[in-house]
């Protein structure tokens, strides 16, 4: 490996971004061949994943590793950049376009912020090395990662940075959470569901939401699997929140709408209303919603008569409970939200200050946590 890097970086300058367009998927072709033909557990690997993404992998090694010994007078100004920010007249894409920089304009394509033509896309994965698939699904990671090795643990996963987050897209994946969580181990990462190519934006900004709702701490609703101080959500755990949440100011309206008839309550007496018709919405009955709120079943059945007085006949009607239910779960998740911001708030004022906040009145509970 070592006398092929050293072969490659002896060419002259002016062969530098040629070597990395065009000769480096022939190099990491002839790796995997010698790997496959001289180490007996690496041939009995290859055989169980595709060839082309084994290729891949070694390719990215390998581009790795020229990057990171290039010539300075190649990466002067810019360390790292493998782009030629011209293109040749004449030359294609496939030809003129370095492999990470294909990469980036396709994963931009596939987000729909613009129109690209179908022969462009077909273009731009040809020169991203990255067949385009049926399906896709998005994750987004909290902090950097090594890029080229995650992706390729992950499928050839199409890899771009999305404002602050890493954002990668899995083609044609498998609904297999243990495996997921197994190769992002230690990090903190929101995956979205699972969808078609053209939707591949759909899964990303659902990702990235996620991600955008669980701040350091424990994740919304106490859910996600915790593994060496990270956090692995599914967006398809998180579907009814992401829907009630997606606009806050509408989740404030809701309950503008359909809380009315407790707004002359004090905030103690308002709390534990909605707790408890929240509870019993949820669980169909007085003796399963006292269970929920631990209290005795005769306290919840005084509780529903002081609410059917404020709410009258509308409680018997199905859309009526519906709407209820809707509104008061989405206090409860923006509660549960707003004091993990306020927490994090908090921490972040205390270590640049110095000084720890006293006398924070506590927040009116939904919950009752």
């Amino acid at each position: 490996m070592s006398d092929v890097l050293n072969r490659i970086r002896s060419r002259p300058r002016g062969e530098w971004t040629r070597v990395q367009t065009k000769e480096l998927p022939a190099i990491a072709d002839q790796v995997v061949d010698a790997l496959q033909s001289s180490i007996p557990a690496m041939s009995a690997f290859l055989q169980e994943i595709d060839r082309e993404d084994a290729q891949w992998a070694v390719e990215q090694a390998l581009h790795a590793a020229l990057v990171h010994h290039a010539p300075e007078s190649e990466n002067s100004g810019n360390p790292g950049n493998t782009d030629t920010g011209t293109e040749a007249p004449g030359d294609n894409v496939t030809a003129a376009v370095p492999i990470d920089r294909a990469r980036r304009q396709l994963f931009t394509a596939l987000m729909g912020e613009e129109e690209i033509p179908e022969s462009r896309l077909t273009e731009l994965a040809r020169a991203a090395r990255w067949p385009l698939p049926e399906s896709v699904r998005a994750i987004a990671l909290a902090s950097p990662s090594e890029v080229p090795q995650l992706a390729a643990a992950l499928g050839n996963a199409l890899v771009s940075p999305v404002e602050s987050e890493l954002c990668l897209l899995i083609p044609d994946p498998e609904d297999d959470r243990e495996a997921l969580e197994m190769v992002l181990r230690g990090r903190t990462a929101a995956i979205g569901h699972i969808v078609t190519l053209n939707e591949a934006g759909s899964s990303v900004r659902w990702a990235r939401r996620l991600l955008e709702l669980t701040p350091a701490g424990a994740p919304p609703g106490g859910l996600g699997n915790n593994n060496q101080d990270g956090k692995v959500l599914f967006v398809d755990d998180h579907l009814s929140m992401l829907l009630l949440l997606q606009d806050e100011s509408l989740a404030c309206a809701l309950s503008s709408r359909w809380l009315g008839p407790l707004a002359e309550l004090t905030p103690r007496q308002s709390e534990r209303l909605e707790v408890t018709l929240l509870a019993w919405l949820e669980s169909g009955g007085a003796p399963e919603a006292a269970k929920t709120l631990q209290v005795h079943p005769q306290t919840v059945r005084y509780r529903l008569r002081q609410i059917e007085k404020l709410f009258g006949s509308a409680l018997r009607d199905p859309r009526t409970r519906f709407e209820l239910e809707m509104t008061l779960r989405g206090r409860r998740l923006l509660g549960q939200i707003r004091r993990q911001r306020t927490r994090a708030g908090r921490r972040a004022r205390a270590v640049t200050s110095g000084i720890r906040p006293l006398g924070v009145a506590r927040e009116a509970r939904v919950n009752g946590l």
